[in-house]
């Protein structure tokens, strides 16, 4: 089994210092996910550049952007990063019932959501080939042809994320532990 480091602020590499700097900065912690890419300076920086992009670039309601990251953690299996999004939901008191469903994969009882919801887990499943069809859908749920590529920048962060946490098995920070998660697939 390969093992990947988990960096602390003395010991990431040189190209990674001022990244790790950020992390800590932004987050009052480094997150075990920015402690694996600080290994690839240039894979942390995108994805740092691509994630706050999204959250503070976008059209998107914060509520809107965490449905696309958790859709994509959902559909992407990232045991690492549901916890650490439910997290992020529950600290800024976003509706459990949305929560629960992007946890479970069940409906969201706000159709706009869902729909946005059926929208991303469509780019992910046909890799961004979804057809006119459920374009035109997500339009007419009230969204924009803005905010449909501005979906892709959010599912360019998460296969950064999700990835990483996949080959790395990283270990969900201890803040998140509470909301540790297993796909209801293999409960």
């Amino acid at each position: 089994m390969i093992d990947f480091t988990y960096y602390d602020e003395e010991s990431a590499p040189e190209e990674s210092q001022e990244l790790v700097k950020g992390s800590l900065k932004a987050f009052g912690m480094l997150p075990n996910l920015h402690r694996v890419l600080a290994e690839a300076p240039a894979t942390y920086e995108a994805y740092n550049n691509t994630f706050g992009l999204f959250m503070n670039g976008t059209s998107l309601s914060p509520l809107e952007q965490q449905v696309v990251f958790m859709t994509a953690n959902y559909e992407n299996n990232c045991h690492y990063c549901i916890p650490g999004h439910t997290w992020m939901m529950k600290t800024a008191k976003m509706p459990d019932e949305v929560i629960t469903a992007l946890r479970e994969g069940t409906e969201i009882p706000d159709p706009k959501l869902q729909a946005l919801h059926d929208y991303t887990k469509a780019l992910l499943d046909s890799r961004g080939h979804i057809g006119q069809e459920r374009l035109e859908a997500f339009i007419q749920a009230g969204f924009t042809k803005r905010q449909a590529l501005e979906v892709l920048t959010g599912l360019a962060a998460k296969l950064i994320s999700n990835f990483t946490n996949a080959l790395a098995n990283t270990e969900p920070d201890s803040a998140f532990k509470k909301y540790e998660w297993i796909h209801p697939s293999n409960r």
